[in-house]
Parts: structure tokens; C-alpha cells; sequence
């Protein structure tokens, strides 16, 4: 029963990466911060590995990132295909769609490169600092292992995925962005990491006692 409760977090966390990379797609203006519209909900999946990591450690905390990678390339086959298929006559949106989704295969790429890299560090660094604290100060791990694995991420995915469509000084701009806002959501994420290991923790010993 706990596992399909922890299972939420770990259905949230593939489903956001998916979003992630087709959202990506589009470049917003937040109040003069250039960002890319996965802005939205791509700094949670960091949140999502830490809570599992917490409660059911690192191996399994590895799986997931590995599942999320595995269904981002299965995502790319599927929107290829979708986009080599003929379309019918009387649809006219054949380039529209092209447009939005055929920039996904470079974005995917970008993401699963920087995914990789970066949560494979965070998954790391969580585990490190927590052996360093004896497993106390959660806000310590949450924090200082997302601050650094999201700066390794906006360098690699902003880099990768817009690097000679936008000049320099934009992708810079993006990185500096894009960084800013996903440390702040790190630190306001806190709160919710500390509530969602006490509800599925407490939840796991007492099914363990039972």
C-alpha cells in the first residue's frame, strides 16, 4: 500500500519530465527573465527524487531518473513517427505542428544530456551530504544538492538546446534566468519536501509494524 502511495511521486516525476521536454519549446518573458517555458515544472522533479531518496534510497532513487530517461527517448520514436505519418487532406496544420514539435528531438537531446548529468549529481550529493550529517538537517541535502545539480542542468540544457539559434549574450541571459528562478523554487520547495517524507514516512512504518 505505501509503495502505490510513493508510486504518485514517481508518476509525477516521469510525467514532468515528459511535459518538460515538449513545454521547452517555447521562450517566455517573466518580468524580463528569458526562460523557457519547462521553467514551470521541470525544478520539481528535483524535488521528487529527493523525497524518494529520502525514504527509499539511493538505488531506487536511480531507477527512477533511468525510467525518466527511458521514456523521454520513447517519447521522441512516437513523436517522430507521429510527424512522418500523412496527414489528410483537409488538415492544413502539417507545419504548425512541425514547428512546435520538431525542435522536441533537440530539446529531448539537450534534456537528456543535462538530466542525466544532473540528477545522477543531485541523486549523489543528496546521499553525500546526508551521510556528512548523520541524516539529520533534510533541508541541508534538499538544498544544497539541488543549488548545484540545477546549475550543472541550466548550463548543459540551455547550452545544448539553444546554442547557435540564439547569440550568446540571450543564452547567457537564459542560463543566469533560468538558475535564479529554479533556486528560489529549491528553497520555497523545501516546506513541501519536509511534509511529503513525514506523510509517506510515517505511513511506511506503520505498515511496517502492522
Amino acid at each position: 500500500m505505501f509503495s502505490s502511495n510513493l508510486c504518485f511521486i514517481k508518476y509525477l516525476f516521469v510525467s514532468s519530465i515528459l511535459l518538460s521536454n515538449i513545454i521547452a519549446t517555447k521562450i517566455i518573458d517573466a518580468g524580463g527573465l528569458i526562460l523557457p517555458a519547462a521553467i514551470i515544472l521541470y525544478p520539481l522533479t528535483f524535488l521528487f527524487t529527493d523525497v524518494v531518496s529520502e525514504i527509499e534510497g539511493r538505488k531506487k532513487t536511480q531507477d527512477l531518473v533511468m525510467m525518466g530517461f527511458y521514456m523521454s527517448l520513447i517519447m521522441v520514436l512516437i513523436i517522430y513517427i507521429s510527424q512522418i505519418l500523412p496527414p489528410a487532406s483537409f488538415w492544413k496544420q502539417q507545419e504548425a505542428y512541425n514547428i512546435i514539435l520538431g525542435s522536441t528531438p533537440r530539446i529531448v537531446l539537450a534534456s537528456m544530456i543535462a538530466y542525466l548529468i544532473s540528477q545522477n549529481h543531485d541523486v549523489w550529493a543528496f546521499h553525500w551530504w546526508k551521510d556528512k550529517t548523520s541524516g539529520k538537517h533534510l533541508w541541508m541535502r534538499n538544498n544544497f544538492s539541488t543549488i548545484i545539480s540545477q546549475l550543472i542542468d541550466s548550463v548543459l540544457f540551455i547550452g545544448i538546446a539553444f546554442g547557435g539559434i540564439y547569440p550568446a549574450k540571450s543564452i547567457a541571459i537564459m542560463i543566469f534566468s533560468q538558475y535564479l528562478i529554479k533556486v528560489g523554487i529549491a528553497i520555497l520547495d523545501t516546506p513541501f519536501c519536509y511534509i511529503l517524507v513525514r506523510i509517506y514516512g510515517n505511513y511506511r512504518k506503520q505498515i511496517q509494524k502492522a
